[in-house]
């Protein structure tokens, strides 16, 4: 039990670190952007770089997880981005002028470096948690999300004012790395045997191919992709133009905006106590639809606010939406998606699901900066609302006819035949 609860530690402590350096990171880098050029449109372009090549990750990072098993993947990729962080704090300061090129650049890197850290996380979590500790379990990370919104800008705030933004990428450097270290020594999982050929070209392809073809057949999957999407479309117009809108249009200080992103992070926090006992008096179905819904209203309030406050509150609130739609998010894809072939189907299902980034950033760069950003927040809004409403109790419905007509073990349901 003992060496169970350190495992839980380290696996914890790797993901909570990583995700407060990635705070620190997306603290400083929009404000060093907008600082240099005023400029909504650079903030939406920027946006669209950094997530365009993290898509083209996804279906060979999951890959990379169900070969690995996932701990080591993630200690790679944490290292890596810590090089690549270190390296852009350098160019920075000796090539002041090249600041806002540098900043896109890494950003891109970054972001592609997700991919095997959110995959690596994905293959982990099912090794740690079974029946109905998995729920709890995924709350778990999706509330340390949050944790790490409050503790992230919360040491970017404090230490700006000793450090300066581009030095807050050098502490960020140094979170990436001991993330790194904390999932070390995690026990890797046994793989199964690996044909001598597998690293080949064509049977690389194969691989990738099954996984779509799982992902296409699986019809709660794919109701629950066409969700992530509309979701994540209108939320990256929100976060693309968060630092914007914040400090031009609501006249709101830089420490506002910091302490905007701490706020969310506290109410993880009240989130991570509540959820346990939601989860024993509802199930992960009535928490994805009270998320969802909750998300929709927030986001229309965020996009008619006309002071900091009610904007603050708004976004705290929507956030929370958002960690309670994800528990039922994250519970259900992993109850119907094969062990084995969790990170082929997963790499599909991301990249799909986080197209909608690159398309957010775009938008906000045209038709946010010519119509305003809260304008454009509103009508996605509205759409998000109706596809809801039409979509929510499909996916719901989908799911339950999934687990009833599934014959063997709970856990890991079969996806073929799509149903």
């Amino acid at each position: 039990m003992t060496g169970e609860r350190a495992r839980r530690g380290l696996f914890g402590s790797g993901v909570l670190i990583g995700l407060m350096a990635e705070q620190v990171v997306m603290f400083s880098v929009p404000l060093l952007i907008f600082q240099h050029t005023r400029q909504v449109s650079s903030l939406g372009i920027a946006y669209a770089v950094e997530w365009l090549p993290c898509l083209l990750a996804y279906p060979f990072a999951g890959l990379l997880a169900d070969r690995d098993g996932g701990p080591r993947l993630f200690s790679r990729a944490n290292t890596a981005r810590a090089v690549v962080i270190g390296f852009a704090v350098l160019i920075c300061v000796l090539r002041p002028s090249w600041t806002v090129p540098t900043l896109m650049v890494t950003g891109g890197l970054l972001a592609t470096l997700v991919a095997p850290i959110r995959m690596s996380i994905e293959k982990v979590v099912p090794q740690l948690a079974k029946g109905a500790d998995l729920a709890r379990t995924q709350s778990l990370v999706q509330n340390m999300e949050l944790l790490a919104m409050a503790l992230g800008p919360g040491i970017a705030m404090v230490a700006v004012l000793y450090l300066g933004k581009i030095w807050l990428l050098a502490l960020a450097c140094a979170l990436f790395a001991t993330a790194a270290c904390c999932w070390l020594v995690l026990p890797r999982e046994a793989a199964a045997p690996v044909p001598a050929d597998s690293r080949r070209v064509r049977a690389t392809v194969a691989e990738l191919a099954l996984g779509w073809r799982l992902l296409v057949h699986n019809k709660p999957v794919m109701l629950l992709v066409g969700l992530n999407f509309a979701i994540n479309l209108v939320f990256s117009t929100v976060l693309a133009a968060n630092a914007a809108v914040v400090t031009d249009v609501l006249k709101a200080p830089e420490s506002q905006y910091a302490m905007l992103n701490m706020f969310v992070g506290i109410v993880g926090l009240l989130n991570l106590l509540l959820t346990p006992l939601l989860l024993r008096k509802f199930d992960v179905n009535f928490l994805g639809a009270l998320g969802y819904a909750v998300l929709c209203g927030c986001l229309l309030v965020l996009g008619a606010a006309s002071s900091f406050g009610v904007y603050a509150a708004a976004f705290v609130v929507a956030m929370s939406g958002v960690a309670y739609f994800n528990i039922f998010n994250r519970t259900q894809r992993v109850r119907v998606i094969p062990r084995e072939h969790l990170g082929k189907v997963m790499g599909p299902f991301f990249l799909v699901g986080l197209l909608s980034y690159p398309i957010g950033g775009l938008l906000i760069g045209t038709v946010g900066a010519a119509y305003g950003p809260q304008r454009l927040i509103v009508v996605l809004a509205v759409l998000l609302s109706v596809y809801g409403a039409v979509f929510i109790p499909l996916t719901i419905r989908s799911f339950r006819t999934k687990e009833v007509s599934h014959v063997g073990p709970g856990a890991e349901l079969a996806v073929s035949g799509g149903q």
